[in-house]
């Protein structure tokens, strides 16, 4: 072990000296990059997903005309903090305890993230809006709160930590809290929707003057600032700017002018809302003079919380044709709307079926960057540069199998391999119920379905093709002994 890391320290240092020292000679070619991640939104709300959407998302679709879909994208986990870790870290969500967020920083110091990458190479790096990755608060709110986005390679950040019905309620600058939340708010909810949905908020602490329903106005305004300082400053550097905006999750609160202006009650007007605010984000790239240099990549970081009631109440799915819902190992928990725009490399109004993790963002802004990935950078994210500029042929695979956690975890997984997804145990594993239940006698232990020919999940052949399953349960297994499924040989 001791000879393994010597050799490693020696000669990794070649390869590093190279991607890093030269970064002030790369940069000038490089694009900005912008990443919109959203919140709780399902595969079936925007439109150019789902031409049946009750929700009109004239922005979004407009990326995606002048881009290219992915219809098989996958959040890492079905859950908040899973989903953001493995996008910001390239690593499975399920390779450490993504339950500590609360406790302790979930990005590793040394751990290589898609910011401290871009820095690297040359970048002005920016976040704005919900971190959900932890602090370290044991010193409170009046002091320093080491290991956020500002310790893991943004330089400035300007955010909240968690979701808006999570408290304490507070705005964080860089690594300061703005105001300490000292003041205190009660819990709400919304008469007709079910406990978790609606206008609904735990109780708190608040930050003096801090309105929930202003938050994601505000997330708006402040990545604008980002656009114009940066376009502004005449520098010869290009800008990685983070806009994750904490909308549509709970609480639900649109404008006045978009309440009751969707086919979707208060969810699909605050989803009319949440498009309002990136077509002024897109707008200011627009004005900044940006656009045509500018890496746009929009995605949302789990699946809705809607039920089927919701769905016959306003004849809108918001899952699409897909399975279950938030936190869920079935589809909808996990599978999300996700576009790229990149004018001069990517074909507009294009489509592609390729299967892609957001752990991969890391692995392509390397390859779009030119840098070479060490072993443990990105240890589960694979580039799908090549998809994007069309050199990739439709029939083969970027990536390796996906394994995810679902958001109950009770033992349960899943993973995906080509048209095949495996889950080891019955019931959705998240929200969707039954959760998680024991079979009945002569009912398969598992679950699993052929997504070519049956995308909404609607029949188990588990029973009827134990070979797959016997082949999925050894793919599942080799890549979560691993300390990397990249470099496995599949």
């Amino acid at each position: 072990m001791k000879l393994k890391m010597l050799l490693y320290t020696v000669f990794g240092l070649l390869p590093l000296f190279f991607q890093f020292g030269s970064s002030a000679l790369a940069h000038a070619n490089h694009p900005n990059i912008l990443v919109i991640l959203v919140d709780d939104m399902g595969y079936g709300d925007p439109g150019c997903f789902n031409p049946k959407s009750k929700i009109a998302t004239p922005n979004i679709d407009s990326l995606a005309a002048r881009g290219m879909k992915f219809t098989d994208a996958h959040a890492p986990g079905p859950l908040c903090h899973m989903s953001r870790y493995g996008l910001m870290t390239g690593q499975y969500p399920f390779r450490t305890n993504v339950g500590l967020w609360r406790k302790r920083p979930l990005i590793e110091e040394d751990q290589m993230t898609i910011a401290s990458l871009a820095k690297s190479q040359g970048y002005r790096t920016a976040m704005v809006g919900k971190w959900h990755c932890g602090f370290d608060e044991r010193g409170g709110y009046t002091k320093p709160l080491p290991g956020g986005p500002f310790d893991r390679g943004f330089e400035s950040f300007f955010g909240i930590r968690a979701s808006t019905d999570i408290p304490p309620y507070f705005f964080i600058r860089d690594n300061r809290a703005v105001m300490p939340p000292s003041n205190q708010i009660g819990g709400n909810k919304s008469d007709g929707w079910s406990p978790i949905q609606g206008a609904f908020w735990r109780a708190g602490g608040i930050a003096p003057g801090l309105k929930l329903a202003e938050v994601t106005p505000r997330f708006t305004q402040e990545a604008i600032s980002v656009i114009k300082r940066h376009a502004n400053a005449n520098e010869d550097k290009p800008l990685m700017l983070y806009l994750a905006y904490p909308s549509p999750h709970t609480p639900w609160l649109p404008l006045e002018k978009f309440v009751g202006k969707s086919g979707a009650g208060m969810f699909g007007d605050f989803m009319m809302m949440i498009d309002d605010e990136i077509g002024q984000v897109l707008t200011a790239l627009d004005e900044a003079e940006m656009t045509e240099d500018t890496l746009v990549i929009f995605t949302a970081d789990n699946g809705p919380v809607w039920y089927d009631e919701d769905v016959e109440k306003f004849g809108h799915d918001s899952a699409g044709v897909l399975r279950g819902m938030k936190a869920d190992a079935w589809e909808a928990g996990h599978r999300m709307p996700f576009i790229v725009r990149w004018p001069g490399k990517v074909d507009p109004g294009t489509t592609t079926n390729q299967t892609i993790c957001f752990t991969d963002l890391l692995a392509s802004f390397a390859d779009v960057l030119d840098v070479d990935l060490m072993p443990d950078q990105g240890p589960d994210s694979f580039s799908f540069l090549q998809v994007l500029t069309g050199e990739q042929p439709a029939s083969e695979p970027i990536r390796g199998p996906i394994v995810m956690t679902p958001g109950s975890g009770d033992g349960m997984q899943m993973v995906r391999a080509g048209n095949w997804k495996l889950i080891k145990g019955q019931g959705s594993g998240g929200f969707s119920k039954p959760k998680k239940r024991s079979p009945n006698a002569g009912e398969p232990v598992g679950q699993l379905y052929n997504l070519a020919t049956d995308p909404s999940e609607s029949k188990n052949l588990y029973a009827q093709r134990p070979e797959i399953v016997s082949r999925l349960l050894a793919t599942m297994e080799r890549i979560v002994a691993s300390d990397s499924s990249k470099m496995l040989a599949y």
